[in-house]
């Protein structure tokens, strides 16, 4: 298994932009998949983006595509998510998740089994 701790979250205004971290620790960062989450309040948590074992591949949902990107430095064990030019409904709490069984990256919640606590982003108008 492995923990994860999201940090970064914070209150921003519609059109700003905040820098998500998720550091990992338990077991070799660099041989597997990684993905974040977001969940609105009243919502069901929904897939942003996820990256490879290596960062040569990146998913995103159709929602955040060309305003957020993820990286990955297995130097340090963290991941990232680069989040521009906010909108109110960016709102939620961001999460996340490790794919510890693949190494190239999945949209579906379901193959994500490690996740973190969550750090809030809200983004006012």
């Amino acid at each position: 298994q492995v923990q994860l701790v999201e940090s970064g979250g914070g209150l921003v205004q519609a059109g700003g932009f905040l820098r998500l971290s998720c550091t990992a620790s338990g077991r070799t960062f660099s041989s597997y998949a990684m993905a974040w989450f977001r969940q609105a309040p009243g919502k069901e948590r929904e897939y942003i983006a996820s990256i490879s074992w290596s960062g040569g591949t990146t998913l995103y949902a159709d929602s955040v595509k060309g305003r957020f990107t993820i990286s990955r430095d297995n130097a340090k064990n963290t991941v990232y998510l680069q989040t521009n030019t906010l909108k109110p409904e960016d709102t939620a709490v961001y999460y996340c998740a490790a794919d510890l069984y693949e190494r190239f990256p999945s949209n579906r919640q379901a193959d994500f089994g490690s996740w973190g606590q969550g750090t809030q982003v809200t983004v006012s108008s």
